[in-house]
């Protein structure tokens, strides 16, 4: 089992990291907290990272403290709910929204996730109802970075890949990401890739997306 990564932050694409540790790269699929985090490529960082292995793949997933790891354990745990949608879960909605939820019984909340269905979604709701209590708020974020400023590069296609990578239609993530950028030109304010990604999925949290 790998279980934490520090490492060189070498590419990124979409929500793709690799990651060089002692020589070797290691491709990890980051959560959206992840991504809006990241240092620049040549930096360090750290991940809690969850290992799966498949027949035809070895999957390695990050996160950024490992309360946020648990729950995905957590999710991936409940029947119909693999990795990629535990990911999606994750990076659509934060500890405390999904703490709310689950002690409201609101599952409609749920279902704003891209690839949650309503059945799937009251099985999440019956599972995690015993456990509210270990939701909280979330750990700090557990990075280890070194300050820089990251290359730029295509940040609007950044951006709308790592979206359309967490489970929103490339449509839907190319509208969220002109809104964002549209927004912070009249406020002239220069965006990283990452605080893209972060803006748009609190306009998608908002508008119930």
């Amino acid at each position: 089992m790998i279980g934490r990564l520090t490492g060189t932050l070498i590419e990124v694409d979409a929500n793709l990291l690799l990651v060089d540790v002692g020589g070797v790269g290691y491709e990890v699929e980051a959560s959206a907290t992840v991504l809006q985090a990241l240092p620049a490529n040549g930096e360090q960082l750290v991940l809690h990272t969850h290992f799966v292995v498949r027949e035809d793949a070895q999957l390695l997933y990050g996160f950024n403290a490992k309360s946020e790891r648990e729950l995905f354990r957590s999710f991936i745990k409940i029947s119909g709910v693999g990795p990629k949608l535990a990911l999606s879960l994750i990076s659509s909605l934060d500890r405390r929204a999904l703490s709310t939820a689950v002690r409201n019984n609101d599952v409609s909340m749920l279902t704003k996730v891209p690839g949650v269905g309503k059945k799937t979604a009251e099985r999440l709701m019956v599972e995690l109802k015993s456990k509210v209590d270990e939701l909280g708020d979330g750990e700090a974020v557990a990075f280890s970075v070194v300050d820089g400023v990251s290359n730029p590069g295509n940040l609007l296609g950044e951006a709308e890949d790592a979206l359309v990578a967490l489970g929103y239609k490339p449509v839907d993530a190319s509208r969220a990401v002109a809104a964002v950028t549209a927004d912070a030109d009249a406020e002239g304010a220069d965006l990283t890739a990452q605080e893209i990604v972060r803006l748009a999925l609190r306009g998608f949290a908002r508008s119930g997306s």
